[in-house]
């Protein structure tokens, strides 16, 4: 296959072919969790947008070495340069370490993240484990004249930057339009400007994360982890970079003034995935907008009809494209668990097709407008309307009404545990004694069966009418009888 794939760049705004810096080998860094709470449906868009683009890059054939983050200090509220520490305030109200809390919330990110079949980064740094070459690429950006120190603490000097490099090239945010709309905070008096941003914070006495510095004893601001470990770990120029749409700014233009300030490249193509919105507004932590993938897994929301499953939850993920707005809704949840059972149990029938001397259909055309869509910007929707055109014929296939040729079957068996199992990461679910239940329901089919020699039709038709209520379909074929859930 050839790799003509193209990814939406936000720092060109447009469509750009991917050429990696040096293949094979591609450097994809992204953005992970700040871990102070359990992850929740917009963590795990995040993490199912760059695990389909790990693995699709995997099939192309690349060797990619993915880089997720794991924030563990120094991103304080609000995303702000003031008040406190997000993991710290999480361990003072429940009396543990911070170290604890960062832990234990790693641990549940993770086993939530296992459950929706992502795969584990090649490296997952800590910025608590990185403070030191923190401090080295700030005395360089101070060494450079980007950034100015002040009572203990040090900020970047974004006036002084803007003057030979563009501070919002990314975000495309105007440093004017950023002067007259930053108010100042209480406590932000020691800056240049408002929207300076913080290299270095002196810790107050009360604070609990604190190190040694050549300033100060403090901590550093929330921005800079992500510039030394992209570093440290991919190289001074690496190919890709993501996260979620609110990253845009500040984090990311800081991340890019940061690198530019000390001499550094950064990544070639910045990629965003969008937000999910639960009552029109974006499902965020800080603002209570949001429910746990806990609680999706349990039912146990009060917004929630039912539980559902870790697979329903990223066929969900899959239905809109990655750039685009995804809403919440109980009826968008149960679509995705009917069409994901449709397509495993299309799967499952095509594994056991007989094939025949010849084809009547073409289905050349499914691999290529599969393909075509992941190649245009991972665009899983419509690479999935195409797998239900293929289902389509797969059934009529299966009720005898068209024919494929052995080669035609085998092609699709390839195309589609390639792209539901490898790519778009999905996977089959037990769901309960599968085995109890298949032998239950064979066992009322016989006793149907019997009825109906009997020419007991009203018991025959009253068992399929009560199997058709507890969601239980019954066929009558030429073969015998055919059940599905």
């Amino acid at each position: 296959m050839t790799k003509n794939f193209y990814l939406y760049n936000t720092l060109s705004r447009t469509k750009e072919l991917f050429v990696p810096l040096h293949a094979p080998n591609v450097g994809l860094y992204v953005c992970g969790p700040t871990v102070y709470g359990d992850p929740h449906l917009g963590h795990a868009r995040s993490a199912v947008t760059f695990d389909i683009l790990f693995r699709y890059l995997t099939h192309l054939g690349y060797k990619v070495r993915y880089v997720r983050n794991i924030t563990d200090v120094g991103h304080l509220e609000n995303d702000a340069d003031e008040g406190k520490d997000k993991i710290a305030e999480k361990a003072r109200l429940e009396q543990l370490e911070p170290m604890e809390v960062a832990q234990y919330y790693m641990n549940r990110y993770h086993d939530a993240m296992d459950k929706i079949n992502t795969l584990r980064p090649s490296i997952e740094p800590l910025a608590s484990g990185h403070i030191i070459e923190q401090t080295e690429l700030i005395s360089e950006i101070l060494k450079n004249g980007y950034a100015y120190e002040i009572n203990g603490s040090v900020y970047f000097d974004v006036a002084e930057y803007s003057k030979k490099h563009n501070y919002g090239k990314l975000s495309g945010r105007i440093l004017e339009e950023l002067q007259s709309n930053t108010r100042e905070l209480d406590g932000q008096s020691d800056k240049k400007a408002t929207y300076d941003f913080a290299l270095w914070k002196k810790a107050a006495p009360e604070h609990i994360m604190r190190w040694a510095s050549p300033w100060s004893d403090g901590f550093p601001g929330w921005h800079l982890e992500c510039s030394v470990m992209s570093k440290k770990y991919l190289g001074n120029a690496f190919d890709i970079h993501g996260g979620g749409m609110d990253l845009i700014f500040p984090h990311h233009e800081c991340e890019i003034a940061q690198n530019t300030a000390a001499g550094n490249a950064a990544a070639q193509y910045w990629i965003h995935n969008n937000m999910i919105t639960l009552n029109g507004q974006k499902m965020s932590k800080s603002s209570g907008n949001f429910i746990t993938l806990e609680q999706l897994f349990e039912g146990a929301h009060k917004l929630l009809e039912q539980a559902y499953s870790p697979m329903t939850i990223r066929f969900f993920i899959l239905q809109a494209h990655y750039r685009s707005t995804l809403d919440f809704s109980n009826a968008a949840m149960q679509a995705a668990e009917k069409g994901l059972n449709r397509l495993l149990k299309t799967c499952d029938i095509l594994n056991n097709l007989k094939p025949s001397d010849s084809s009547s259909l073409d289905v050349s055309f499914l691999e290529k407008d599969c393909f075509d869509a992941l190649n245009d910007d991972l665009n899983t929707p419509v690479a999935v309307s195409v797998l239900f055109d293929g289902v389509r014929i797969i059934n009529l296939v299966n009720e005898k009404k068209e024919t494929l040729s052995k080669e035609d079957i085998d092609s699709l068996k390839k195309l589609y545990n390639t792209v539901i199992f490898d790519v778009l990461g999905l996977k089959k679910e037990e769901k309960g004694n599968t085995q109890l239940t298949d032998d239950l329901i064979k066992l009322v089919l016989e006793l149907r069966q019997k009825a109906k020699e009997n020419k007991d039709f009203s018991t025959s038709d009253k068992i399929r009418d009560e199997l058709k209520n507890l969601g239980i379909t019954v066929k009558d074929t030429k073969e015998g009888t055919a059940w599905e859930l």
